[in-house]
């Protein structure tokens, strides 16, 4: 009844929540709350133990991510409203049920379309939803309502552009697949900023095509005119003009179609299943933190503020193909483009006027501590086994689960997410929903239907 009412009553609630963390505070210091810019940085496929994992290799301890050190500090549940197959499960998070059987997290899981959904509209959706209700209408997404409230708005993935998760925080089409009609909605969006993979005349080792694919950036007409300019587009391409945009002035609005077809990274040719670096790596293409310094760049010219979502879309790549290296490699990449906006906020901006928020969409891989059908990670902890070797760990699945995912938050208003983590599970705690990150976000862009 208590979340019933907050959902109906947005504006004032908003006020309530405040005035209880700062009961002595004047109208003033209350509105310092609304942040000016919100960022949302999605580690697609990353569960607690991908972290933990890469913390162990990366630096031979836990907790060792700036994020891991944020006031808020939750797990989420992710799971849809409907099964794109009909598959019938109870679609929900129960904690008792999720802990009691070593196969049980494996039912009932989200994809990514539903999941970004959710958290950019506030809405359950089903499978393969981009943008879409129950009834495959359009949702209001949170870069709308920032848009109209004089933000800009941008989105920033390692994967192509017009996938899943950047597609579900700007786009509305009743299928994930849908790829060149979905980057044709995006790029006739009011985006400021785009940004990602799926570069038509690439392979994902940065080689060129023998015959160019144009489905990620909506097909060849879009292509050319793209290349032209289009809807006040500036189009780049190399790694010299990813790294020329990181500082100084930029075009209004930028598209980048980085020389890749599918990721920065995971997809790139050689032994796929080696250690991170072990492989070749991608010489020409810039990684995720320099893209996202691009986004900032252009994003912060708005004096109004801005709405980003960037994702670390790999992570889920390597971990559908068991890829410990890749993976690590992945989530590496990740944290070091979270680095790099807690630095763009300590620099450009501070925690009073800028929320930064960091999840995933659900879990990928089922990674397990080392033992056999034990996903208890009290009884089953992922082994340490020193900086710069690989820690004792296990795949349990190629797919999706139902498991929560970690949630970090601070800054502007990162105090809202509290009042939602209203449901505890029996091993990770309290825990908010999904849906709960676009309801939080809309509060403070005091916005209402």
């Amino acid at each position: 009844m208590f979340k019933n009412f907050i959902k109906q009553n947005i504006f004032f609630v908003l006020l309530v929540v405040f005035a209880l963390n700062l009961a002595t505070a004047q109208e003033q210091s209350i509105n310092k709350k609304f942040p000016k810019n919100i960022i949302v940085m999605i580690g697609d496929g990353m569960g607690r133990n991908h972290i933990t994992s890469t913390n162990y290799y990366f630096y031979g301890k836990d907790s060792a991510q700036a994020y891991e050190k944020f006031p808020v500090q939750l797990f989420m549940s992710t799971y849809p409203a409907v099964i794109e197959d009909n598959t019938k499960y109870s679609l929900k998070y129960d904690s008792e049920y999720f802990w009691a059987e070593f196969e049980n997290p494996k039912d009932g899981f989200t994809d990514s379309a539903p999941a970004a959904t959710a958290m950019s509209t506030g809405s359950k959706t089903y499978g393969g939803s981009i943008g879409m209700d129950l009834n495959k209408q359009p949702l209001v997404h949170s870069s709308q309502i920032a848009k109209k409230s004089g933000k800009s708005i941008g989105v920033v993935t390692s994967v192509p552009l017009s996938h899943a998760t950047p597609a579900g925080f700007i786009a509305h089409k009743e299928s994930r697949k849908q790829y060149s009609d979905i980057a044709q909605e995006m790029i006739d969006s009011d985006a400021d900023v785009i940004i990602g993979a799926g570069h038509p005349d690439y392979d994902n080792s940065n080689q060129k095509f023998d015959t160019s694919k144009y489905e990620y950036v909506g097909g060849t007409t879009y292509w050319e005119k793209l290349k032209k300019g289009y809807n006040g587009w500036t189009l780049i391409q190399t790694k010299q003009d990813f790294e020329k945009y990181q500082t100084g002035n930029t075009p209004k609005r930028i598209i980048g179609a980085i020389q890749v077809n599918s990721t920065l990274q995971q997809e790139r040719k050689g032994d796929d299943k080696a250690e991170p670096y072990k492989c070749q790596r991608n010489a020409n293409v810039p990684d995720l933190r320099v893209i996202t310094n691009v986004a900032l760049n252009v994003l912060d010219n708005n004096p109004n503020g801005f709405f980003v979502m960037i994702e670390g879309g790999a992570i889920d790549w390597a971990s559908h193909a068991n890829q410990t290296g890749r993976m690590i490699e992945e989530t590496i990449d990740f944290n070091q483009a979270v680095d790099a906006v807690v630095k763009w906020v300590e620099t450009n901006s501070n925690w009073d006027e800028t929320l930064l928020i960091i999840t995933a969409d659900h879990e990928t891989g089922y990674i397990t501590g080392p033992k056999e059908n034990d996903q208890n990670p009290l009884t089953n902890p992922i082994v340490n086994n020193g900086k710069g070797n690989i820690p004792g760990m296990k795949w349990n699945s190629n797919n999706h689960t139902n498991s929560l995912v970690p949630f970090f938050a601070k800054g502007a208003g990162s105090e809202l997410f509290y009042l939602f983590a209203d449901e505890t599970d029996m091993i990770r705690g309290k825990y908010i929903n999904n849906t709960e990150i676009a309801i939080a976000i809309k509060l403070l862009l005091n916005y209402s239907k």
